[in-house]
């Protein structure tokens, strides 16, 4: 089937069940597709290691031992371990790492019967909102490869956008799955924190970093978000206990009645008139599907920001300080004593970006600055959850943008950090309050570049918004677009 690659998560696990087609097939298809690395979206590719998985899923297949996803081709942002492939945080002081396990996502897809097809690019130990971070050399967005497909993520996204894999795995710290999302025209779904293990998940900010898969729909999305998630509090203690759920068991449920709440703070002056556009065009089509449109408030939207890139950067410090050059990674060849060799492995390993963020990190939790600013952050933080729950008792779910602009030109802010900053100003909210929340495509901008809406839910509640970005997608053909680039 030469079509293979145009096929979704949902119609591959049919087509293999059906035995219609195998899985060595589907995993060769996708393969020859890799070939050239396009978008440099892959950084670790072991086709020996694929076709062995595929080969496994066939025999389970035909002794009727299979998995709700056997054969089906999945890639893993490189944040995630894995045994069989290089783990390396998008880093040069990961090079060449191999973990001895799997982390519990890749080990539960793995479970669900998903073949790997390799590692993908992302933003240096998932810092970005470009992909411009990466040691391993920028991600190009396959609708215009002179753009960013968004970060840290934006291996994944571009990887599901150019047909070269069929769903992949992401990690969202305050925003790193929606955004990268919006930008390639796909659907990716960040879970309640604590819904998906973070063992075995490189960490950056402990408090906020959350597993969420990325695909072409949200019926896909669904599927993989349940094989996903699960309580592992062995192995990682902010794991919430919590029944496994299947969260494609509610994706028929009708529109008629749904409280969708839309933030004023989400339509300011900051948002480019394109994406007003599509997102006010994506509000009308769920109100003709029986939806109501309710005007909320989140006054604390602006704080956000100097909140997230307080936390976080403090979280990062101390995450990273594990990266020494001791026990594994990059080691510098020249050193003087013990301290002379830390501080040269960590200069020469680290980018730009991540001693940016460890050096803020490490001022706000210093004597004298910790009290000013990282227990006022934490503050705010609680307020920003607060202003979500009022919001809740009048709506059920919150639907906006997911960034101001859809993607800038590769280079346009990497001499800027700030203003890169400011364009989570919409995503970062939820994570602070550690909410579900998604983005799914709806249409086009200017330049033909790809849209997202951001729906936000209240705690658990990832099946609601999944049904909705469901209904939306079986009135709309968005979710079907795709770029030029992967036809």
């Amino acid at each position: 089937m030469d079509e293979l690659h145009n096929q979704s998560v949902a119609e591959l696990a049919a087509l293999l069940k059906s035995k219609k087609v195998s899985a060595v097939e589907v995993a060769t298809r996708f393969l020859a597709r890799l070939g050239g690395n396009p978008h440099n979206a892959f950084l670790d590719i072991h086709s020996e290691v694929t076709l062995a998985q595929a080969r496994e899923s066939d025999a389970k297949l035909a002794a009727g031992t299979a998995g709700p996803l056997e054969g089906v081709p999945i890639a893993h942002k490189d944040v995630f371990v894995t045994k069989d492939f290089v783990t390396t945080a998008g880093s040069k002081i990961l090079t060449g790492y191999r973990s001895p396990f799997d982390a519990t996502v890749v080990a539960r897809l793995r479970q669900a019967g998903m073949v790997t097809l390799g590692k993908l690019n992302c933003d240096e130990f998932a810092m970005g909102s470009a992909n411009e971070n990466s040691a391993y050399g920028v991600v190009s967005n396959p609708w215009n490869t002179a753009h960013v497909p968004g970060g840290s993520s934006g291996g994944s996204a571009a990887a599901v956008a150019a047909r070269l894999t069929p769903a992949a795995t992401g990690t969202d710290t305050g925003g790193s799955i929606r955004q990268p999302a919006a930008f390639c025209g796909i659907t990716g779904i960040k879970p309640t924190y604590g819904r998906a293990s973070r063992y075995g998940m490189v960490a950056y900010a402990s408090s906020l970093d959350q597993a969420g898969p990325m695909a072409r729909s949200a019926e896909d999305c669904a599927l993989l978000l349940t094989a996903m998630c699960g309580s592992d509090l062995d192995r990682d203690s902010t794991s919430l206990d919590v029944a496994t759920e299947d969260f494609s068991a509610g994706l028929g449920q009708s529109l008629k009645g749904l409280r969708v709440g839309v933030p004023q703070e989400f339509f300011g002056e900051g948002l480019a008139a394109d994406v007003r556009r599509a997102i006010d065009a994506a509000l009308a089509q769920l109100q003709a599907q029986g939806a109501t449109l309710v005007p909320i408030a989140l006054p604390r939207t602006e704080l956000s920001i100097p909140v997230y890139y307080i936390i976080a950067p403090a979280e990062a410090s101390s995450n990273l300080s594990r990266f020494d050059g001791v026990k594994f990674g990059h080691r510098a060849a020249d050193f003087a004593d013990l301290t002379d060799m830390y501080k040269k492995s960590r200069a020469q390993g680290f980018g730009q970006e991540v001693k940016r963020r460890i050096m803020t990190g490490a001022y706000v939790l210093s004597h004298g600055y910790y009290e000013a600013y990282y227990l006022q952050a934490q503050k705010i933080r609680r307020m920003i959850a607060d202003d979500f729950q009022s919001a809740f008792a009048q709506c059920d779910v919150i639907a906006g943008p997911v960034a101001p602009t859809t993607a800038w030109k590769l280079g346009d802010k990497s001499e800027d950090p700030v203003a890169s900053y400011l364009a989570d100003i919409f995503t970062l909210p939820a994570s602070l309050a550690g909410l579900p929340c998604m983005s799914l495509p709806v249409g086009l901008g200017e330049g033909g570049m790809p849209v997202g809406l951001q729906l936000i839910g209240n705690y658990l509640q990832e099946a609601k918004l999944l049904n909705v970005a469901h209904q939306f997608q079986l009135a709309t053909g968005h979710h079907q677009q795709q770029p030029g680039a992967a036809a």
